[in-house]
């Protein structure tokens, strides 16, 4: 494995839909949805700590997250991202005319923030 080569994978987690609830524009909701947890041993390899700002580039696109120790490791090569408006930026608009566009597995890379 490439050691900056991960897979990205993006969904909701409670405190994305509790944040929801309260507004797209609410505190919770914009800090949740601008992380990106990694596997913690990534994080090492990667020389990076908890709460540090990130950039994550893929094909698509560009953004800068801050990086959270995934508490669902082991899953080295993976990182996670919640829907959101950032998560978008990093997704392909192409749906394939299945009118969703593929959310898993996109290849991106980790740059120091």
């Amino acid at each position: 494995m490439d050691l900056n080569s991960f897979k990205l994978v993006t969904g909701r987690t409670l405190i994305q839909g509790a944040g929801k609830e309260r507004g797209k524009f609410s505190e919770d909701y914009l800090k949740e949805v601008s992380t990106c947890e990694l596997d913690p041993e990534d994080m090492k390899l990667l020389s990076l700590v908890e709460g540090e700002s990130i950039v994550v580039k893929t094909e698509f696109g560009e953004a800068k997250l801050i990086a959270k120790a995934s508490t669902r490791a082991p899953h080295k090569g993976v990182i996670f991202i919640p829907y959101g408006p950032v998560a978008s930026l990093l997704t392909s608009p192409h749906t394939d005319g299945s009118g969703m566009p593929s959310l898993k597995g996109i290849e991106a890379e980790i740059l120091k923030g």
